[in-house]
Parts: C-alpha cells; sequence; structure tokens
C-alpha cells in the first residue's frame, strides 16, 4: 500500500482562495474523503485512490480523475493561475 507520487501535483483552491497542492494518491484521497458533500464524482475519486493505493490502477490514473473532479467543483488550479508572490516593499529599518 504505498502511495507513488504524482508525475504532477495537482493544486486546488481550499478555504478562501489559498492553493494547496496535492502531491500524492494519499494526498489526494486525504482531501476528497475531507471534502463536504457526497457527488458521484467525489465517489468515483475515492475509489480510484484507494485502487491506485492497492496496486490496483496507476497513481496516474487516480490523478486524472482526482483532476476532473477538481475541475467539475471549479476548484483547480490550472497552470499560470497563481501569480508569484514577490516582496516589493522597502525592507523596515529598526
Amino acid at each position: 500500500m504505498l502511495s507513488q507520487p504524482f508525475e504532477k501535483p495537482v493544486r486546488v483552491w481550499v478555504g478562501l482562495g489559498f492553493p494547496r497542492q496535492l502531491n500524492s494518491v494519499v494526498d489526494a484521497y486525504q482531501f476528497v474523503v475531507d471534502w463536504c458533500g457526497n457527488s458521484p464524482e467525489q465517489r468515483a475519486v475515492i475509489r480510484a485512490c484507494k485502487a491506485a493505493l492497492a496496486g490496483e490502477i496507476d497513481a496516474e490514473t487516480a490523478r486524472g480523475i482526482l483532476v476532473q473532479f477538481a475541475r467539475k467543483k471549479d476548484i483547480l488550479v490550472e497552470d499560470g493561475m497563481i501569480p508569484s508572490i514577490r516582496n516589493t516593499e522597502k525592507p523596515l529599518r529598526v
């Protein structure tokens, strides 16, 4: 029951618009189990994660189902959606 990391992490919006990065099947499983609701898509991700953890499917298959769930729920962070944060303020002098 080893959780292989995803080839590319999946980032989702949580809370008040904060991104969360899901790096592995275990991360995805924990996230989706904690998700409020009981939709068919949510149940599909849970089944896929359990199957990946049991070695019945590969991690990338579970990742694809997770991405579809996140896209349908409008919480998928698409590439380029999060601007880089840079400190543009002058340092404080003490």
